[in-house]
């Protein structure tokens, strides 16, 4: 008997784990919650990014007016996708606009943003991924709205979609400005 569920259990256990698995599937990244949505945003430094012609950003330029900040990286293909509604957004909504660039060369970032345009106001480099970390990130892209007060008002994981510009980030901008 002893045999038979020595034999069985590793079954059992791969038949739960495939279950797991098959359940989550198809679930939306962008439900994933952010345990920072209403609370300041992390203390950091970014340095710039040479070469983009913008400054890098630390907390504090956080504060003052409603900011996007946005998780990208030269190397991530939704982010290449995502790049004409971060243009959209800027150009409709006049939101400031700041860049973690992460886990980047510089080189790199400086091509994906002259062939693709430059809609960053600042960009941060995030070389070993620590900033990304303190905020949370999964992965790129990952866009926050950050309020006037430096707070995290909004979290969407995964690249920008039209659909999800019209319906959730730019209203979390419109509520993030009161």
């Amino acid at each position: 008997m002893k045999r038979v569920v020595l034999a069985v259990l590793p079954l059992v256990v791969l038949v739960g784990l495939i279950a797991v698995f098959a359940l989550n599937m198809n679930r939306d990244p962008s439900l994933v919650q952010s345990v920072l949505i209403d609370k300041p945003a992390p203390s950091f430094t970014l340095p710039a990014v040479a070469g983009t012609g913008v400054d890098g950003f630390d907390t504090a330029s956080l504060q003052g007016e409603v900011t996007v900040v946005n998780v990208f990286a030269s190397w991530c293909i939704p982010c290449r996708e995502e790049h004409p509604l971060l243009e959209r957004l800027k150009a409709e909504t006049g939101v400031r606009l700041f860049g973690i660039n992460q886990r980047d060369a510089a080189e790199n970032a400086v091509k994906f943003l002259t062939e693709l345009g430059n809609p960053y106001d600042r960009i941060g480099g995030d070389s070993d991924n620590r900033v990304s970390i303190d905020w949370g990130v999964y992965g790129v892209p990952e866009t926050f709205v950050v309020n006037a007060a430096g707070v995290i008002t909004y979290k969407h994981v995964g690249p920008i979609s039209p659909q999800s510009l019209e319906r959730d980030v730019i209203p979390a901008i419109e509520k993030a400005r009161g």
